[in-house]
């Protein structure tokens, strides 16, 4: 009798896509830091792609808000941003600290800038990629107004929101009808990542992390012609389940395990074409100064 092959882990599998990418479709990567990490490793094989271009979006009222204005982008929305001085420099509510200006025309020009870009590239795009981080959300005390970034600024000035279930799945199903608005033939994967938020204990972690889970599968029935569940987090909890996998801090996820969450998507979501550029284009970014 033949034995077993025993095989000491639980794979988890992605889903086969209908329409998998190809070399030359452009995508858009919005969310938590997972999100730059796979929206980087396409632009580091020159693939056409736009990832946070304001910055890190952790929760979904934070991505409307982004979404929200680049859709509805008109000639003049600089007056309208929500901006604020800091010592000398001038910042936006909706950016993270990186985009700032000596003047508060500036800052509204570089935000505008940013919105533009991601309307163009999301009137392009054959699909938006969110990776969510968090239903925790921050307002602005005295306005109410949701902030995307604090910006170190005090703790008084702001109030924490826990979205819920039904809050994070309405507030995704407006992205999802204002992308296809936009763009009719876009498709958007959605995920959850795999980064522990410390800071709310990790109970409030994995409570945050069950919030989106159960909205991301409400918006992907509703959607289901539009929307994709890819299994990143379970990648992380059920298959790589061993800190080797976590960075140093042990919550973020290492690079080996970004090269193989890559590795597996690729497999998975892609045609051949896109397959064979990589292998192309494999040489030119391992010589290239950050890889």
């Amino acid at each position: 009798m033949a034995e077993t092959e025993m095989e000491f882990r639980t794979r988890v599998d992605l889903p086969r896509l209908s329409r998998p990418l190809s070399a030359g479709d452009e995508s858009v990567f919005l969310g938590s830091c997972f999100a730059e990490h796979i929206g980087a490793r396409f632009a580091s094989y020159g693939l056409p792609t736009l990832y946070n271009p304001v910055g890190t979006l952790y929760n979904p009222l934070s991505i409307w808000q982004v979404v929200s204005r680049a859709v509805g982008l008109r000639s003049a929305v600089g007056s309208e941003l929500p901006l604020f001085e800091h010592d000398g420099q001038w910042y936006c509510w909706l950016a993270n600290t990186k985009l700032k200006a000596d003047s508060r025309e500036g800052c509204a020009e570089l935000m505008s800038s940013a919105l533009r870009r991601l309307a163009e590239a999301l009137s392009r795009a054959r699909y938006l990629f969110i990776t969510l981080g968090t239903n925790v959300c921050y307002r602005l005390q005295e306005s109410g107004q949701p902030v995307t970034n604090c910006h170190r600024q005090p703790d008084r000035l702001f109030r924490e929101e826990a979205l819920s279930v039904s809050q994070c799945a309405e507030t995704l199903l407006r992205v999802v009808e204002a992308v296809t608005a936009l763009n009719a033939d876009i498709r958007v994967l959605l995920s959850v990542s795999p980064y522990r938020y410390r800071k709310y204990t990790f109970h409030g972690s994995q409570l945050a992390k069950s919030t989106l889970l159960l909205a991301v599968d409400e918006v992907c029935r509703r959607r289901a012609e539009v929307c994709t569940y890819l299994p990143i987090y379970e990648i992380f909890v059920d298959e790589l389940r061993d800190y080797r996998f976590y960075a140093a801090d042990m919550l973020h996820p290492s690079e080996v395990a970004v090269d193989y969450v890559w590795q597996r998507f690729v497999a998975a979501c892609t045609d051949a074409s896109f397959q064979a550029y990589l292998r192309q284009q494999e040489p030119v970014r391992r010589a290239a100064p950050n890889p």
